[in-house]
């Protein structure tokens, strides 16, 4: 076991299997089990929207013109925002099936060279799901054509994208911090109507922080072994919801239903004004939990979160408005501050198991975005945007389904602040809307580019959308944003912090592949060398880790200059990943060759999607081993026969894992992979043998035989151990970045993954100063 190879449906992944037709008993399924997975935090909505509006910028008076108001932007904000604009548009832009804010720049990435991704290589567009979208690059005309050159000439304007994209990654995991603070806090309040307010002042904090704690705590265990319950809770609140804002529209006000009209939001703001318009902060977090429609896409699919959405939740959750507004159009008299929440509109004798249900309703909401937070920061480290952390697979089958401790818990003690520090829905949901208008916003900004670079439509629709859309959103953001010293500082704050963060790594990570870049050693230098490298050849298979896909690594220079000794079969092994979300198994590895054959020099190169799942497996080590026997077998003579290229990337072969279940072809030439078990170990040990076979050539057979043989002695790995420092002459700011900022990251985060699973005995680091 020396490396971790995805699995999940990655083994039984096919283009065939990827565009198969869902039956509708699927759809079905898909949509009931989002119902908890995605709507969870959505639907709970209703506990605090009314409450955190009229908590005092508005109050509701007589007339009746601001419930009616507020009730008449609920609709529409409903109706279009996550109707209309993201089951009906955003949806369709999915990332071959995975959603999300870095699902859209990737996928920007693909269709316009924007990526900043150091090490892409052209046979990286020949991957299937690179296609899949039967958008070719290059297609886009007139104006879309200009706009896709402007973008790929200029460095800063990818940087800005870049950083739209992070600014969008940061508000989510802000709404991590946010969410369950304002969701546990808004359904424990309801004690405040079934207890004395003596007692309630006191409890009330205390309940809310024990329920988070366990909320994290359980985080651990995996969605999956409490996911069967979580559909259920959500229908059973929306039916309640649904049930007690009908009993309340036929039993205080039948006719509340004309407050739909948008004629009630003009006579709102006419006579509200400026206290209207900031109210609005309140209103928009209907809307909260809408992104996890598109971003927990990867989960589930197109047809079952549009089905389960506009048939339940967007029914449910307008009956449960409009009742609310129902009753407090024929309640006037305000008691306390409470008596415009969720609570005092259900009829007291069923406010106990309401009451239980918002609280188990809340906690599934909580949970969905906090295992959105562990997704979209799994993305990001694997497109080299966080710091390496520890990514734990809760299940076998869904690769969704991680756990990461740093970030649980971060999470739980940032939430436990916000909690501690604010004791009221009103600072939260200050904060809270603040962080979910703005990833709409980053959505929009992104979509429109969709729409022209991948879609291929005009530029005007594009306008169209960013202008319709834009100007609802920024109209809900400059409200959230006016109460800045009210709440709404938190997410900002958060999301300065996770975004200095976020680049800072990528930046450092930069530099250090462009050092690498900068100093490879030259394809001369090892000809120079000889067969031998100049160096005493071992038995055995030499692997050197590096991060480039073309040129000799200067570790390697490195380590023969100090230790002139190797092994007799070298290969330089790149993990890097791609922008697709998946890379199935038949396009696994790139393989080719690095100088003439008798040098015994290889590159392979694994790649990966940014959403791929790796655990332990013995398997990749004989996958890598018959990728490399199948290039051998499979390279054309007269490849061989010219001088070498300094480019060896031209002459890599896609060779996929599953490669050495294809080695039989007409006449026989295989190669048989034979495991023998050590009982008491309980390892695998793989040995290769080679068959007689005349219809191979004696080169090729020679050089198969060396390296079968060179397999049986054993492999050793080669790590390279830098420390980056800023070069002399760097600015201050450069060196703060590189010198304190970087190399404390990098101090703190987890060793990468493939690092971990090296056999330590078999394993050797060699160290490097790398002056960026």
């Amino acid at each position: 076991m020396f490396l971790r190879r995805p699995v999940m449906d990655i083994e039984a992944w096919s283009p065939e299997r990827s565009i198969k037709k869902e039956s509708w008993k699927t759809v079905l399924t898909l949509a009931y089990q989002s119902l908890g997975v995605v709507y969870g935090d959505l639907s709970t909505s209703p506990l605090y929207v009314y409450k955190s509006t009229f908590a005092e910028d508005i109050q509701h008076s007589e007339t009746n013109e601001e419930i009616y108001g507020v009730l008449s932007f609920v609709f529409w904000t409903l109706t279009l925002i996550p109707l209309l604009k993201y089951v009906f548009i955003v949806l369709r832009a999915g990332d071959n099936g995975e959603g999300g804010t870095f699902a859209l720049y990737t996928l920007l990435c693909r269709h316009a060279r924007v990526g900043t991704l150091p090490n892409g290589q052209l046979a990286d567009e020949d991957l299937y799901e690179y296609k899949k979208d039967g958008i070719s690059y290059g297609s886009n005309k007139g104006l879309g054509m200009k706009l896709r050159s402007t973008l790929e000439k200029h460095k800063l304007l990818q940087k800005m994208l870049l950083i739209l994209a992070l600014i969008g990654t940061c508000m989510v995991i802000g709404d991590g911090v946010l969410t369950p603070a304002i969701s546990v806090f808004s359904a424990v309040s309801g004690l405040e109507l079934v207890v004395s307010k003596h007692h309630h002042q006191y409890i009330e904090v205390p309940v809310a922080c024990i329920i988070l704690v366990f909320l994290f705590y359980l985080q651990h265990y995996g969605t999956h072994r409490l996911g069967f319950l979580f559909a259920p809770i959500v229908i059973t609140w929306l039916f309640c919801i649904s049930s007690i804002g009908v009993y309340n529209i036929f039993h205080w006000n039948p006719h509340v239903y004309k407050a739909l009209s948008p004629y009630y939001m003009y006579k709102f703001l006419k006579k509200t004004r400026r206290d209207g318009w900031m109210s609005l902060g309140g209103i928009l977090l209907c809307i909260t939990g809408s992104e996890a429609m598109f971003a927990d896409l990867g989960h589930f699919s197109q047809l079952s979160i549009k089905i389960a959405f506009s048939f339940v939740v967007y029914p449910s959750l307008i009956l449960a408005y409009m009742g609310q507004a129902a009753y407090l159009s024929k309640h006037h008299v305000i008691e306390s501050d409470y008596q415009i929440g969720f609570y005092v509109s259900v009829p007291e004798k069923i406010r106990w198991p309401v009451l239980a249900i918002a609280i188990l309703a809340a906690v599934v909401g909580s949970q969905a975005i906090i295992t959105g937070t562990f997704s979209i920061i799994k993305q990001c480290c694997a497109l080299g945007c966080f710091p390496r952390v520890n990514i734990i697979h809760t299940s076998s089958k869904i690769c969704g389904q991680i756990y990461i401790p740093e970030i649980n818990w971060t999470l739980m003690v940032l939430c436990l602040a916000v909690t501690l520090g604010f004791r009221d829905t009103k600072h939260i949901s200050n904060a809270s809307g603040l962080a979910v208008i703005t990833v709409m916003l980053v959505t929009t900004c992104l979509m429109s580019l969709v729409i022209v670079l991948c879609w291929n439509k005009s530029v005007l629709l594009a306008l169209c959308f960013i202008f319709f859309f834009g100007s609802v959103e920024a109209l809900y953001f400059s409200a959230s944003l006016i109460k800045f010293r009210e709440g709404a500082w938190v997410p900002i704050a958060l999301s300065l912090i996770f975004l200095a963060i976020m680049y800072t790594w990528h930046y450092g990570t930069l530099k250090k592949y462009e050092f690498d870049v900068q100093n490879k050693v030259s394809i001369n230098w090892l000809l120079g060398l000889g067969p031998n490298l100049g160096i005493v050849r071992v038995r055995g298979i030499g692997l050197i880790h590096t991060e480039l896909v073309s040129g000799i690594p200067a570790i390697f220079s490195h380590f023969v200059t100090n230790l002139p000794a190797f092994h007799q079969v070298l290969v330089l092994f790149c993990i890097k990943y791609v922008p697709v979300p998946h890379v199935g198994p038949e396009e696994r590895f790139l393989v080719g060759r690095i100088g003439p054959k008798e040098y015994r020099v290889y590159r392979c190169i694994a790649r990966y999607g940014y959403r791929d799942t790796m655990i332990d497996d013995v398997a990749f080590e004989k996958d890598l081993v018959c990728s490399i026997a199948e290039f051998i077998r499979s390279e054309r003579n007269d490849q061989s026969g010219g001088p070498p290229c300094d480019d060896d990337e031209d002459r890599m072969a896609v060779i996929g894992t599953s490669s050495r279940k294809m080695w039989a072809d007409e006449g026989g030439d295989d190669v048989a992979v034979e495991e023998v078990r050590e009982m008491p170990r309980r390892k695998k040990r793989v040995r290769f043998v080679l068959p007689e076979s005349p219809r191979m050539d004696r080169e090729a057979r020679a050089e198969l035989d060396e390296l079968m043989e060179a397999r049986e002695t054993g492999m050793a790995f080669i790590l390279g151990h830098c420390y980056v420092k800023a070069k002399a002459g760097s600015g201050l700011v450069k060196r703060v970045v590189i010198n304190v900022g970087y190399d404390f990251l990098r101090r703190n985060s987890r060793a990468p993954t493939y690092a971990s699973s090296f056999p330590r005995a078999s394993t050797l680091e060699v160290g490097m100063v790398y002056h960026v």
